[in-house]
């Protein structure tokens, strides 16, 4: 996963050689989650199932092998042992490149023990940063609000809500300060200007 840019001097120096130690050394190549193999195409039903090639079986979302599941390819009407099974059982299948990515597991950049760096796949690293993710995004939404506030007043949607009327902004150069060329018709009648 890409490193934020305030985020890369957390990071050590030599975190790329850290990060294949435990990608390649330790894992082997593999998603410590659901032992997706780095690098392959795979096969998956976007629940977690995905079809193990080099076993020939499908597998969970935490890497154990399940049996109720028809191979690839196969006639959704006969099962593994030629069981007549339902349309319901032979869901779209979708193919997707695994890259393993190092995950801090404490979501600390600083803390780069072996015990708290594992190697996850995308999915699996999507799983693990989702109550991290949703941290950040209310986190980057206040600092978005803030700056608007600054800079713009209060936001439209305070005025809605209290039912007063929607006051009138001047659009705002790059820099954030109004020009009179480009302020509304409400600001010019009230600045005539140089006589």
């Amino acid at each position: 996963m890409p490193i934020r840019r305030e985020h890369r001097r957390l990071y050590p120096f030599d975190w790329k050689q850290l990060s294949a130690t435990v990608r390649f050394g330790r894992a082997g190549g593999r998603c410590e989650c659901c032992r997706r193999p780095h690098g392959r195409t795979v096969r998956h039903l976007g629940d977690g199932r995905w079809w193990d090639e080099d076993n020939g079986t499908w597998r969970n979302g935490r890497g154990r092998a399940l049996r109720s599941l028809c191979p690839p390819g196969a006639s959704p009407e006969t099962g593994l042992a030629g069981q007549a099974v339902g349309r319901a059982s032979a869901p779209a299948v979708r193919e997707t490149r695994v890259a393993l990515a190092t995950a801090h597991l404490d979501h600390d950049p600083t803390n780069n023990r072996a015990a708290n760096l594992r190697a996850f796949c995308q999915r699996c690293h999507m799983l693990h940063d989702r109550d991290e993710h949703r941290r950040r995004r209310q986190e980057t939404l206040r600092r978005r609000k803030a700056l608007g506030d600054l800079f713009l007043g209060p936001y439209p949607i305070a005025h809605e809500a209290s039912g007063r009327p929607r006051p009138r902004r001047a659009p705002v150069t790059s820099r954030g300060r109004r020009t009179r060329d480009e302020a509304g018709p409400a600001e010019s009648a009230r600045d005539p200007g140089p006589a």
